[in-house]
């Protein structure tokens, strides 16, 4: 399954599990202060299957949530978190994949229903439908699913999936990020995932089980990645440049070299990354289609290149850590026979020069 797929599912799961240990916090049929999700002790995983035949399993390492005393379920998934246990495979999910420069995080939501789990403290154990709604890449789709709700203690509810969620990649506008992942790793992704999560909750004020001071809202997502703390090494700045590279969110005026304003998330990303790679230059090289003249696109990509090395420098960046090349339209990544293929081959890349 792609990345993707896991990652929808990942937040599916989530969004189960916080709906269902709500209702369970709702023993005595009162939420009281509400109830809060302890992520140190819950956990979120997703399975993709690539070349057909080999699953891969991921987790997102920081969430947070809860129930209020209204008994509205809300719970926030920082996608940047994403944890393939391979920081080439995170670094691809967080840029191609989920775009997190502009969807830094998932959030999922219900409403607890108190009926459904009015017998709890009595059963101890049960399973539940639940209907909840996932925000991710923009979009907000409502699901139900079917989860497992534990009374652990008084003050301590689990809420588990039952079986692997499945959530298909098309629901998020996500295949356009599984075809980049699929021609970055040069694998076949099938673009479902599924997703199996056990979320624990405490209530709110209990004396027995305090709160943990990790149950408050995650970091911002700028500091959310599992990666090296500090400046990067040199292949850790070549995966990231090269990544960049590849997700096609540099935009310009038709014809022209003006930043379009889309164009900021991406680059303050890029800036911060070459700011942790010190000591090395960076080649910024632009790229144009076919259409016009050699001369024409020879220019355009020259002051294409000009114009993100000044952004870059606009935003901190040394001047003299950075070199700009055009390219013209000699080096398409595709054929330019179609209105698709020539929006990707303009385009502005990346490298290390020296390191």
């Amino acid at each position: 399954m792609s990345g993707k797929s896991r990652n929808f599912i990942c937040f599916i799961a989530g969004a189960s599990m916080l709906a269902l240990m709500q209702g369970a916090s709702a023993q005595d049929l009162e939420i009281g202060k509400g109830w809060t999700l302890m992520p140190e002790s819950s956990s979120l995983n997703f399975q993709s299957v690539k070349n057909v035949t080999k699953v891969e399993s991921s987790r997102f390492a920081k969430f947070s949530g809860g129930i209020d005393p209204a008994g509205a379920v809300s719970i926030r998934v920082l996608l940047d978190s994403v944890d393939t246990k391979v920081d080439l495979r995170n670094v691809r999910m967080r840029f191609l994949l989920f775009e997190t420069f502009k969807f830094p995080e998932a959030v999922i939501s219900a409403t607890i229903d108190p009926s459904l789990v009015s017998d709890l403290p009595a059963v101890r154990r049960k399973t539940v439908p639940l209907t909840y709604s996932l925000d991710l890449h923009g979009v907000t789709k409502g699901y139900e699913a079917e989860v497992a709700v534990t009374m652990i203690s008084d003050n301590v509810v689990s809420v588990a999936s039952t079986t692997p969620i499945a959530v298909p990649v098309e629901d998020f506008a996500l295949m356009d990020g599984v075809r980049k992942l699929e021609e970055a790793a040069k694998v076949t992704i099938i673009p479902h995932a599924t997703i199996s999560f056990d979320f624990v909750f405490t209530r709110n004020g209990a004396s027995t089980v305090p709160v943990p001071a990790t149950s408050e809202p995650p970091a911002k997502a700028a500091t959310a990645a599992l990666e090296t703390q500090g400046d990067f090494g040199l292949e850790e700045c070549n995966v990231r440049f090269d990544t960049l590279s590849q997700t096609g969110h540099i935009y310009f005026r038709a014809g022209s070299s003006r930043l379009d304003g889309e164009s900021g998330p991406l680059l303050e990303s890029l800036a911060l990354i070459i700011q942790r790679c010190p000591g090395m230059t960076v080649e910024v090289s632009g790229h144009t289609d076919a259409d016009g003249s050699d001369d024409a696109n020879q220019r355009l990509s020259d002051a294409r290149a000009r114009a993100v090395a000044e952004y870059l420098t606009g935003n901190g960046i040394n001047a003299r850590r950075l070199m700009t090349v055009g390219h013209g339209e000699t080096m398409p990544v595709v054929p330019n026979d179609s209105a698709e293929n020539k929006a990707r081959n303009r385009r502005i890349e990346f490298a290390v020069i020296n390191g």
